[in-house]
């Protein structure tokens, strides 16, 4: 099950990436996305709640991070600003899915997609997220 649900994750991380660097409207993205990695059921529809709810409000999402940036948003690469998207939505309007399981999922992504130690930057900008968004929540 969590294969599919990283597998979700993974793919709206490549949307994201894609619409950042193209400039394309996500319903224009997401459906070669989902052919190509053969999402169904509820993990397509997971896939398409995260492309539709990050990438019109890239704005407002990058604020829950951008105060815990230790340089200006624009020096960041276009995976890791995918990947902080994705966390701290998640973060932020996912408060059924566990931090730890929103961190772990990030820092994954970051090691896959990301530079070589990006998983680490990736990971004190979350959790500071997490600590704003959710509080004294258990990790």
């Amino acid at each position: 099950m969590a294969n599919n649900q990283h597998l979700a994750r993974q793919t709206a991380v490549q949307a994201l990436y894609q619409h950042s660097l193209t400039g394309q409207l996500s319903s224009e993205i997401e459906g070669s996305f989902i052919l190509n990695k053969k999402l169904s059921g509820k993990y397509q529809q997971f896939f398409l709640h995260l492309v539709r709810s990050i990438a019109p409000h890239t704005e407002n999402i990058d604020k829950l991070f951008d105060q815990h940036l230790d340089r200006a948003k624009d020096q960041l690469d276009l995976v890791t600003l995918a990947v902080l998207r994705v966390g701290a939505f998640e973060l932020a309007h996912q408060p059924d899915t566990p931090m730890k399981v929103i961190i772990n999922e990030s820092i994954d992504l970051a090691k896959e997609f990301g530079a070589d130690q990006g998983y680490k930057y990736i990971n004190g900008v979350l959790d500071k997220v997490a600590r704003e968004v959710r509080g004294n929540q258990q990790a």
